[in-house]
């Protein structure tokens, strides 16, 4: 066998070229240039708009209130307390006794609960008068140990709720428990046009009256074309996102709704299936030539 060096095929090919046997063209030297009218820009990471839904949140930020408090005092005035059974914190049932108050002619009577709940506070002390100088109550029950969270909420989401509606709350020093949508002010407080919510608090959990909280009431929900965050851009030209079309940059303003984990909903200005940036920038342009990459789901 013969082995041709580089030198050796210089006559070869001279020889071709004239024959018109073989062409520069060739996809062997020239497969850069296959498509020489394709735009080669920067690499760019893309995916397709697509539909998601969105809850629509009402938040509700205020106190802990007792929704009912009971005020438990003796039936006969002038007796002092011979024995306290229970303190504050104490979750009582009704009819329980709470106290023995000593009669001035020998005996004790019983001071028990009306309701079932949580004592709230405590102004009984052995050998201390039954009824305070200042008339306060022997004892403060919180009525079957139920709860509000009272708070105000602008009066264009006043509209939103309605009674019975769930909610989350977030309890400071309790954690998250559950809620619903007791009573709604139909009033309005003129300066600040706030109105006041109450979100009944569903939990076996203590609770610390006037602890701040945070509802989170879910009254509905959105479903349309969605975009990651990132793939908006906010400027004084309006809300925008960046397109790829025929391998070229658009710009497109849109008008954006809800927003949850990251995704915000588009309410106009784009189409499902529309081929997005995914991370868009300032450094691309109207009309930039770009190629597109598909973003990995993991990146998502």
């Amino acid at each position: 066998m013969t082995t041709l060096r580089a030198r050796d095929l210089a006559p070869v090919l001279s020889t071709l070229l004239v024959a018109g046997l073989f062409s520069l063209s060739s996809p062997l030297l020239a497969a850069d240039d296959a498509d020489p009218a394709a735009p080669k820009g920067a690499a760019v990471t893309v995916l397709k708009a697509a539909k998601s839904c969105f809850a629509n949140i009402v938040e509700v930020s205020g106190t802990i209130i007792a929704r009912e408090e009971t005020q438990v005092r003796p039936e006969r005035m002038g007796l002092k307390v011979a024995e306290v059974m229970v303190d504050a914190g104490d979750s009582v049932t009704a009819g329980q006794v709470l106290a023995r108050l000593a009669l001035p002619e020998g005996g004790q009577i019983t001071v028990q609960a009306p309701v079932a709940g949580v004592i709230s506070a405590s102004n009984a002390a052995v050998g201390g008068p039954a009824t305070g100088s200042k008339g306060e109550a022997l004892f403060s029950i919180i009525a079957r140990g139920e709860f509000d969270l009272v708070g105000m909420v602008p009066t264009r989401d006043i509209a939103k709720l309605q009674v019975n509606q769930t909610a989350r709350i977030k309890v400071i020093g309790a954690g998250e428990v559950d809620g619903r949508v007791r009573r709604l002010s139909t009033t309005v407080e003129p300066n600040s046009q706030l109105a006041q919510v109450f979100v009944g608090v569903t939990t076996p959990r203590r609770l610390l009256i006037n602890s701040s909280g945070r509802a989170q009431i879910r009254t509905g929900q959105s479903c349309g074309v969605a975009v990651p965050l990132t793939a908006i851009l906010y400027g004084t030209a309006g809300t925008v996102v960046q397109v790829v079309r025929r391998a070229r940059v658009e710009t497109r303003r849109v008008e954006t709704g809800l927003m949850s984990a990251g995704q915000v909903e588009i309410t106009s200005g784009l189409q499902e299936g529309d081929i997005v940036v995914a991370r868009a920038g300032a450094l691309l342009r109207e009309g930039d030539p770009v190629r597109a990459v598909a973003a990995s789901a993991d990146a998502k």
